[in-house]
């Protein structure tokens, strides 16, 4: 089992209690206890959980961490991991790489983090507040670049507004990794949130590809603002919870859609429009 796994599961059960022991979730998941230590301390650094002796404890409901992302993080948590894994084979050594703000890209940044020392020569511009003290955080000898945009803070730990976008128009990424709330066959991406709608709108303007990470449960959603249409996107990647008719109506609209398995078969089929 992988450190994001571990982790989800972690907050899992700190969803159920409002602390877990070291020695029982190590038997839980049949690793060991220095292990699961090490996951506690991951999550207490990215503000998700409270380390304390012998164990963790559920961060407070009240407290100055914005309870969006908290809330959300473990929500379709095995597709959002499988997604992430897809999306990570993407990246190349020496690539510019935007990631927005949600917790689909926020698992990919897991997994990205544990693998920067073999990435080498990434420049990573995002405006998630959690993926960029993520990948600060576990850099280590990696010469790993994160830019950071600026911007007024969301609840999704995302930067948004004039500053966000006033940075972007000045930068040039080759791939862009984006969540998305809402992915309407009409409408195209859509935000409920108008700020972050153009801030995304700003990331699609400043990148070469765009790469949208969206599980089963965004498909046909219409949110209140329209990010981009859905020919601007070069791929989306989302899990087997989507629907035989979905995938056919989403593959004739984008050049490529990858279904990934969220079960314990992993699997993956991509589907290509034929473009002239």
């Amino acid at each position: 089992m992988l450190a994001p796994e571990r982790q989800a599961r972690i907050l899992k059960e700190l969803q159920l209690h409002e602390a877990v022991r070291v020695a029982d979730v190590a038997a839980t998941l049949n690793v060991s206890e220095m292990t699961i230590r090490r996951d506690i301390e991951a999550l207490d650094q990215n503000g998700l959980a409270r380390k304390i002796h012998g164990g963790a404890m559920r961060l407070a409901r009240l407290s100055a961490l914005e309870p969006g992302f908290l809330l959300n993080v473990d929500k379709e948590l095995d597709a959002k991991l499988a997604i992430a894994r897809e999306a990570l084979s993407l990246i190349q050594p020496g690539m510019t790489l935007a990631m927005t703000g949600g917790t689909t890209t926020y698992q990919l940044a897991v997994y990205l983090a544990a693998e920067l020392e073999q990435i080498r020569s990434l420049t990573v511009v995002t405006n998630s507040l959690k993926v960029a003290d993520l990948l600060y955080q576990q850099q280590g000898n990696s010469d790993c670049k994160v830019i950071v945009t600026g911007g007024e803070r969301t609840p999704s730990e995302a930067l948004v507004g004039p500053v966000a976008r006033s940075a972007l128009r000045s930068l040039n990424t080759d791939l862009c990794f984006m969540g998305v709330h809402g992915i309407d066959a009409d409408r195209g991406l859509t935000s409920p949130n108008l700020l972050e709608a153009e801030t995304n709108a700003a990331f699609i303007e400043s990148t070469g590809r765009l790469v949208v990470l969206a599980d089963s449960t965004k498909f046909q959603v219409r949110s209140l603002a329209t990010i981009a249409p859905l020919s601007a996107v070069d791929t989306v990647i989302t899990d087997d919870g989507v629907s035989a008719s979905t995938r056919e109506l989403f593959a004739a609209k984008v050049p490529t859609l990858t279904v990934v398995s969220a079960g314990p078969a992993a699997s993956t089929q991509t589907q290509s429009r034929k473009t002239s």
